[in-house]
């Protein structure tokens, strides 16, 4: 009979529940693409924060290149006039070859200079993607120091992106104990099939619907211990979410700090400039009375070029500050 016969059928089935596993599963995989879109945030900001410091590091080393063709030009000028100085017989020939050494020196500085420029330009283009790297950057003429303002940083808190990946961690795993706890529960299904044979020359076909409880008794030992494992991260989640959180206030406040000292770090650079150029221009005097020596003119000049480039590595740097303090904050 059964050689002979032919029997064929087809049934489909729906869980009508499931222990919520199926709806869990669905956020689950929601929670899952909102954490990649989280990620991509972070990795966006840290892309720029990276942008950004070679941006200021070719600013800050072409700022230094101005600088060291003032300090050329005002050292031209002290050679001449000791040199007129030296012919007229009222300075020593040891006087001109300090400048002459200073000279050298800030040539060497130019070299090394240039050398800079040329792989911060290059670093700059390969992470930027750029293939001409012939480019050149330029910030705002007189360093303008942009406006910003404290945030409330436990408002800023929840606008943050490490914040919001915390919560999405804490969603995850009571999403993850829910379907533990889903999958000891029993689960209901719907189905309808229907069937056919042909036995000993008996045609017969027959359609059905039918429902089903299955009941995992054989698994409650060990899924008792699942849920209670899934139990103990959804809390250290929970905790870490709070220390975290605690973290990410007090980074806020560390970054406006930075951006409060490097902003003031500015305004002495800013100051020490003009005391540099007014004591320069009192030893200049002061060499062509006689009453001053050489190398006290080339120690204010040396002092000069130090205070223009403290001022522009304090721009550059309160800049970076800045955006540091703004990423912190979720801006």
């Amino acid at each position: 009979m059964l050689k002979n016969g032919t029997v064929a059928g087809i049934t489909a089935m729906q869980p009508v529940f499931a222990g919520g596993q199926i709806v869990n599963g669905n956020r689950l995989a929601r929670v899952g693409e909102d954490v990649s879109r989280l990620q991509l945030q972070l990795s966006e900001n840290e892309v720029e924060k990276t942008a950004e410091q070679y941006f200021w590091q070719l600013v800050s080393l072409q700022e230094k290149m101005k600088t060291i063709a003032a300090v050329d030009t005002l050292l031209v000028d002290i050679y001449k006039d000791v040199d007129v100085a030296v012919r007229a017989g009222v300075a020593l020939r040891n006087d001109l070859l300090q400048v002459e050494l200073r000279q050298n020196e800030v040539a060497s500085q130019r070299l090394k200079l240039q050398n800079g420029i040329s792989i911060v330009r290059l670093l700059m283009a390969q992470y930027c993607g750029l293939r001409d790297t012939s480019f050149a950057v330029s910030a705002c003429d007189g360093f303008p120091v942009a406006s910003i303002q404290q945030h409330d940083h436990q408002q800023a808190l929840l606008a943050t992106p490490e914040y919001q990946l915390l919560g999405k961690q804490v969603e995850a795993a009571r999403l993850q104990k829910n379907i533990a706890v889903g999958q000891n529960l029993p689960t209901i299904a719907v189905g309808a099939g229907y069937n056919y044979h042909n036995l000993l020359d008996n045609d017969r076909s027959f359609a059905m619907l039918f429902a089903t409880v299955s009941v995992p008794i054989s698994d409650w030992w060990g899924g008792s211990h699942a849920i209670r494992r899934k139990k103990i991260a959804f809390q250290q989640a929970q905790d870490q979410l709070a220390d975290n959180a605690q973290l990410l206030t007090i980074r806020m406040q560390n970054a406006w700090n930075n951006v409060v000292e490097a902003r003031q770090q500015l305004d002495i650079a800013k100051h020490s400039i003009e005391q540099s150029e007014e004591n320069l221009r009192l030893h200049r005097n002061y060499y062509r009375a006689g009453i001053c020596k050489m190398s006290d003119l080339l120690e204010a000049q040396l002092l000069y070029q130090q205070s223009c480039d403290n001022h522009t590595d304090a721009y550059a740097d309160l800049q970076n500050k800045i955006l540091e303090y703004k990423q912190s904050t979720g801006q």
